[in-house]
């Protein structure tokens, strides 16, 4: 009887000691709360002008000494590293660890970098901070540590899965993008992420995000492997009004592409981190809508109710597709949102902004909530991001999709033969699947069109693909006014039953 006396007190002395120490999402949110109930504060930076006026490349030339890595001596899969701060990346961000006996900052030491040329003032760096982090864990070889997530800048991160290079990032929260009042970007401020155990599996990151028009607690819990996953609940306070806030944020890159061929002769035929938005409505349509890199701004909404899921996706996956030996783009990740919840009423808005290269992010995609709460009342989110190349898995077994768009200039066959261009624009869609795979080539496959009022229709047909097993869908069209943008939707039908999901086009105004 005492031996058990004994063994309760143990226990209960070891949950009352956890539960002293215990950190949680709502130790974060009592911060980002009280902040939001004061007047911002902007970002001090501590940067010697030196590394602030520094070039890209001299910025480059700071590495973090792999030897010293966070970790590094501790019986644990995961290690950390830091980014060094420079150009403009100026201003510091806290990093604290979090351990069974309390939370500590992790300071900044300059010993932790290798300054390659860049000469500098050993003292004057001595109490800079940290730009960001980098998370280490061996997705591809046992005995070799890999770079799984960086999260650096604003609330930008992102994520690497097994084989996959760096392409697209997620962001903790937009506010006002594409609006003719400026875009308001947040950034994380402060980060606590616990010490993993030796044999865990994920790692959880804390983060508090502050701007001058909202703050917010996150909690982060990645898991790597073949696909990275990261499971996100987020607490957002709004100070004042926004005129849109975006969450879930998703930002890419597309220069050109299938759907839109370069402008100037290029070895490389495609050119982006993500080819196409895909949206999992609540009533179960799937739409995709291929991306444009516009000569104005364009911004398109979908308004659904509890979306069951939207991304951007790196569809094509085959390196004849990009030829680049460099970036290779047919590596990069999609990122597939997976709401946790019924997020009620609001809309998937698509943001496209003209770009001249491919050094600029010019995709943005989010979630926007069709009303907000008043200030002080919190935004409370759940959702887990899917950084993949299995985009096939994210349908159904019985469903089919866009493998690709084709743009090309439109031309009729003369009796000779001989194709003479009508000054049409065609568009090659086609659709794969297993809805589709498991059809006979003479099954009778139609096609649904609908097209805006700025455009004639001049073709529709639908063929037997032999070499996908799918449909082929040709379209050809007559603009009407160049200086307007075209919308176009269509699927495939066989009867009343619909065999794909909707293809939602729009061919950008041409001035």
């Amino acid at each position: 009887m005492t031996k058990v006396r004994l063994l309760s007190a143990a226990v209960l002395m070891t949950l009352f000691t956890s539960s002293a120490w215990a950190f949680s999402i709502d130790d974060v949110a009592k911060q980002a709360k009280a902040i939001a109930d004061k007047g911002y504060e902007a970002p001090k930076s501590n940067l010697p002008s030196q590394f602030r006026d520094m070039k890209f490349a001299d910025y480059q030339q700071i590495q973090f000494n792999h030897e010293k890595a966070y970790w590094n001596n501790l019986n644990t899969p995961f290690k950390l590293e830091f980014y060094h701060q420079g150009m403009y990346f100026d201003t510091p961000v806290k990093i604290n660890e979090v351990t069974a006996n309390g939370v500590q900052e992790i300071k900044y030491n300059p010993d932790y970098f290798k300054f390659g040329n860049v000469k500098h003032d050993a003292d004057a760096v001595k109490n800079l901070g940290f730009a960001g982090f980098k998370v280490l864990y061996p997705i591809n070889k046992a005995d070799k540590d890999d770079e799984i997530m960086s999260v650096l800048g604003a609330s930008y991160f992102r994520l690497i899965g097994k084989g996959q290079v760096y392409g697209l990032s997620a962001r903790g929260l937009a506010i006002d993008t594409a609006l003719s009042s400026g875009e308001e970007f947040p950034r994380f401020r402060e980060f606590w992420i616990e010490r993993p155990n030796p044999e865990e599996k994920h790692l959880v990151i804390y983060a508090l995000l502050d701007s001058p028009r909202a703050t917010g607690a996150y909690r982060l819990d990645v898991y790597p492997g073949r696909e990275a996953t990261v499971d996100i609940q987020a607490k957002v306070y709004l100070r004042d009004k926004v005129g849109k806030l975006g969450l879930a944020p998703l930002t890419s890159m597309y220069l050109f592409g299938q759907n839109q061929p370069s402008a100037v002769m290029n070895y490389r035929p495609s050119l982006h981190d993500s080819d196409g938005l895909s949206i999992h409505a609540g009533n179960g349509e799937w739409i995709w809508r291929p991306l444009n890199n516009p000569k104005h701004l364009s911004v398109s909404t979908f308004t659904l109710e509890n979306p069951k899921g939207f991304g951007l996706l790196q569809r094509g996956r085959n390196f004849s597709e990009y030829e680049d030996l460099d970036d290779r783009y047919d590596q990069r990740p999609s990122a597939w949102v997976e709401p946790k919840g019924e997020w009620g009423k609001g809309k998937v808005e698509l943001v496209e902004i003209p770009t001249a290269d491919e050094t600029n992010d010019n995709i943005v995609a989010f979630w926007t909530p069709e009303q907000l709460p008043a200030a002080g009342t919190p935004i409370d989110i759940n959702y887990r991001v899917h950084f993949t190349r299995d985009e096939d898995k994210l349908h159904s077994p019985d469903s089919s999709w866009v493998a690709q768009t084709m743009r090309s200039t439109g031309d009729v066959k003369q009796s000779n033969m001989v194709r003479e261009q009508d000054g049409s624009i065609a568009y090659l869609v086609d659709f794969v699947g297993p809805a589709l795979k498991s059809l006979k080539s003479d099954t009778p496959v139609a096609s649904q069109v609908s097209m805006g009022d700025n455009a004639d229709l001049l073709e529709n047909t639908v063929r037997y693909n032999s070499v996908t097993k799918g449909w082929r869908l040709t379209l050809r069209l007559k603009v009407k006014d160049p200086k307007k943008p075209v919308e176009m939707r269509a699927s495939l039908v066989n009867g009343d039953k619909t065999l794909s999901e909707t293809w939602s086009n729009q061919l950008p105004a041409n001035e």
